[in-house]
């Protein structure tokens, strides 16, 4: 019934984490009704984002320069790396200011029931950042889920090796709960309760 430019735009908008079709129906509507350079301003912003964004080849951050801007950041603390599982993460510990280190952004957790394992993250590239680097801590700031705690454990095991410090997050996080949507608070008191693994 409906025009097929309308249903496949509806049908994008439906692909993403947290629309559903009435909320994707909604969206396209809002855009059909609204002024025309809305709704390019949303293309161009979705080509340029596709275009100028990369990872960074240190952290893995997303970034449009590289090294990112925080890596280049001579400012920061070399010896400190937090290992968290998505750039959304950075940003949540970013916004607390209660860390001045590096980070490393492994794109995900360790989950059997989805298929991914350590391959799949960037676990090999992180043990090569501590086995090269002069890391006196790694804190490993994944989610307080079950596939964050599985990943922190691996993590440990594969790092345990190296003379280095690894601490994990104070259990202040709710479990279950997600970095990006924890208050400056709660986290920045994670950071400060942090304990040897």
């Amino acid at each position: 019934m409906l025009p097929r430019s309308v249903q496949r735009l509806i049908d994008e908008f439906a692909r993403l984490p947290g629309i559903g079709p009435k909320s994707a129906s909604r969206l396209t509507f809002y855009l059909l009704r609204g002024s025309d350079n809305q709704a390019l301003d949303l293309a161009v912003a979705l080509q340029e984002l596709k275009e100028r964004t990369r990872l960074c080849s240190v952290c893995f951050n997303i970034t449009e320069d590289d090294p990112c801007p925080i890596c280049s950041d001579g400012a920061r603390d070399a010896g400190l790396l937090c290992v968290v599982e998505e750039p959304l993460d950075v940003l949540a510990i970013e916004r607390a200011r209660a860390y001045n280190g590096r980070y490393h952004v492994l794109h995900g957790a360790i989950s059997p029931v989805e298929g991914i394992g350590p391959e799949e993250l960037r676990v090999a590239e992180l043990a090569q950042r501590v086995a090269a680097g002069a890391f006196r801590e790694i804190i490993l700031a994944t989610n307080p889920t079950l596939e964050g705690e599985s990943t922190a454990l691996y993590l440990q095991r594969r790092l345990a090796g190296q003379k280095v410090r690894i601490t994990r997050l104070a259990r202040g996080l709710p479990v279950g709960g997600d970095l990006e949507y924890t208050d400056e608070i709660t986290l920045g008191r994670a950071f400060e309760g942090r304990q040897d693994v």
